[in-house]
């Protein structure tokens, strides 16, 4: 029998406090002691303190997911809310691990690099998600707007043709990162096997400096298609105060980069040498470490930061169901991604043996949290308004608002329906029944 909201949102949140509460005094008393039994240097105090500002950044993550996950009211936008939370917890312990075991930084690192393209992703499926439920017309509503100029640096380029191009281009912008990371990531791997990555050097003999332009270019360029996107529906993504919620996104992946670019070159021009490594093996290990550091005090301001950018309150419901149970799997599914990754290189190869490209935004097709990003923009108004995904308490009818299925379909005091639905129905002529 589902736990439903009588009983487990009531429990759930003492428990996860209590748990929090026993691993932090179990942590602390770890931590203590393996100071006392080893000499203490720099690089067992660097991971000291990067613990205590990890066992106060996880809570307040963890707490943010528990409460969108007691308040799963609309999978269709929290559902990406929740991938982009745990951003900040893998990160901080992700650089935590590395810095106690710098050998296997390469391995660890793999996790936190992939994961940041998979935010980047996540932001454009919440953008996306929410502009498909509440304009089902938006390329209409993109193709009556100004024609939009690309911006620095590619404002000599010619424009995207406004309407379904631009979508469409847009979003491939974004998701070419999510598989170019993941694919440069294994690489990279593969030359440290091989002895030939050289992490934090800058040389053209080693991998890791072509690895790091290539994978610039393709954030730059991603992040470039997300704010082309904003500029562009900038009046219809207000409501949901896109700003704060892309500097949250833009900052963690952007400042983890240049930060490491940066002490690469202080590497480079000798401001860290070799004649002082502290307990660390070489150079590139100091580099790794203090790079490791930072993100992990970092991350505190950055969880407090999403803290407040992506809230559980606007998604919260007088009268709330479901189960918990439900609502934790449904934080692991990835159907969507696949789906996004599978349509795009698709859409590559008809694009490469010269085929038609299939249209995306102009079929009629089921909408739900498992929909394709490429493929859930823009419906027809009335195919797009009968096939809004329901959420545990109705139908979903836009940001911060849902009405169960069972209410009237009696006009308004101002003589307007108040749905596409009702309107349609109430056009449908009634026979007299004739004795």
């Amino acid at each position: 029998m589902p736990c439903t909201c009588g009983n487990w949102r009531r429990w759930i949140r003492p428990l996860v406090a209590t748990i929090y509460v026993v691993g932090l005094l179990v942590a602390l008393p770890l931590c203590v002691w393996e100071l006392q039994k080893l000499e203490v240097g720099i690089q067992t105090k660097a991971w000291f303190i990067a613990g205590i500002f990890l066992l106060m950044t996880i809570p307040i993550s963890l707490w943010g997911i528990l409460q969108h996950l007691v308040h799963y009211t609309q999978p269709e936008l929290q559902k990406p809310i929740i991938r982009i939370l745990w951003m900040v917890p893998i990160y901080s312990l992700d650089s935590w691990i590395a810095l106690k075991y710098p050998k296997i930084a390469i391995y660890v690192d793999t996790c936190r690099e992939c994961y940041e393209a998979y935010v980047i992703y996540n932001f454009m499926v919440f953008l996306s998600n929410y502009l498909t439920n509440q304009y089902p017309n938006l390329v209409l509503i993109i193709e009556a707007k100004d024609q939009q100029k690309h911006l620095p640096p590619l404002c000599c380029c010619p424009p995207w043709a406004m309407g379904e191009a631009l979508l469409f281009r847009c979003k491939l912008g974004v998701l070419q990162y999510t598989v170019v990371r993941p694919f440069t990531t294994i690489i990279a791997l593969i030359c440290e096997l091989v002895g030939v990555y050289d992490e934090g050097n800058f040389s053209f003999k080693n991998a890791w400096t072509y690895l790091v332009i290539f994978n610039n270019i393709s954030q730059l360029f991603a992040m470039y298609c997300l704010v082309l996107f904003y500029k562009v529906l900038r009046e219809e993504l207000n409501p949901i105060k896109p700003v704060g919620k892309f500097l949250c996104v833009k900052m963690v992946v952007f400042v983890s980069f240049w930060q490491a670019v940066l002490i690469a070159l202080l590497v480079k021009v000798g401001v860290i040498s070799e004649h002082n490594t502290w307990e660390w093996n070489s150079v590139e290990e100091v580099a790794t470490g203090l790079q490791d550091f930072i993100i992990c005090v970092e991350m505190f301001f950055a969880a407090i930061a999403h803290h407040y950018s992506f809230s559980y309150k606007p998604y919260v419901q007088e009268a709330e169901e479901g189960s918990c149970f439900d609502s934790f799997l449904a934080m692991w599914d990835i159907s969507d991604i696949r789906a996004d990754v599978s349509e795009q290189v698709r859409n590559v190869g008809r694009t490469v043996f010269g085929q038609p490209r299939k249209m995306f935004f102009g079929e009629d097709h089921e909408q739900n949290e498992h929909t394709s990003l490429l493929s859930s923009s823009t419906q027809d108004p009335i195919s797009a308004s009968s096939s809004i995904p329901s959420s545990p308490v109705g139908h979903y009818q836009g940001f911060g608002h849902t009405v169960t299925p069972t209410m009237p379909t009696e006009p308004t005091s101002d003589g307007f329906y108040n749905s596409l639905e009702e309107r349609q129905n109430s056009d449908i002529p009634t026979e007299k029944i004739v004795d």
